[in-house]
């Protein structure tokens, strides 16, 4: 069975569940909605046509400027018929999402790292807690609206003999570059540029 046929199987036998489909890089895409995710994950896990038994990753897309503000890509592969599948559906920012640890366990640590970098949380998820920052992080680090520098410095003090969290303090002004090369933004003349004016 290649992709296409396989994606065509998804789409007869869920198409309740799905919003879109497509096939791209040899790889089957699938938009599903969000209530029906989880229903959808233990049909591909069982149905012996599909047998999407391994969960490889689960991450999320920040688009801060949409009212669904996060994108859940879960991906699976199938060893039994040497396929893959990249499952999305749509959170908004503090919704609760499904946990799908019911069906593949191996997604607790997945989500906790979702959770600890977006701030994604999962209803019913057995041990919900940060496993990448530390227990008093503030905020999560790969929202597009988390700053690059961060919020605090850690060192360790040795006077106190311990871990110190100091507000960051910048050496220099944060730059901002316009990443514009001489030759497009500089209203200066540069060695050469009398040929070009001839």
């Amino acid at each position: 069975m290649d992709v296409q046929e396989l994606s065509a199987h998804v789409a007869q036998q869920r198409a309740a569940d799905i919003l879109s489909a497509e096939v791209a890089h040899g790889e089957l895409t699938v938009t599903v909605k969000p209530e029906a995710l989880v229903g959808f994950l233990d049909w591909l896990k069982r149905d012996p046509v599909a047998n999407f038994t391994s969960l490889v990753d689960i991450t999320a897309i920040d688009h801060p400027e949409r009212p669904d503000r996060f994108d859940m890509v879960y991906h699976f592969l199938s060893m039994h018929k040497n396929h893959r599948i990249r499952v999305k559906t749509s959170v908004a920012d503090g919704a609760l999402h499904p946990t799908i640890c019911a069906v593949y366990p191996a997604a607790n640590w997945f989500e906790r790292e979702v959770f600890d970098m977006f701030g994604i949380v999962f209803s019913d998820h057995p041990d919900l807690r940060r496993i990448l920052t530390d227990y008093g992080f503030r905020g999560h680090p790969l929202r597009k609206d988390f700053p690059t520098t961060g919020y605090v410095e850690v060192r360790y003090d040795v006077g106190e003999k311990r871990v110190v969290y100091e507000p960051v303090k910048l050496v220099q002004d944060y730059r901002l570059f316009d990443f514009l090369s001489p030759w497009e933004g500089a209203n200066y003349a540069l060695p050469g540029d009398e040929k070009g004016a001839k």
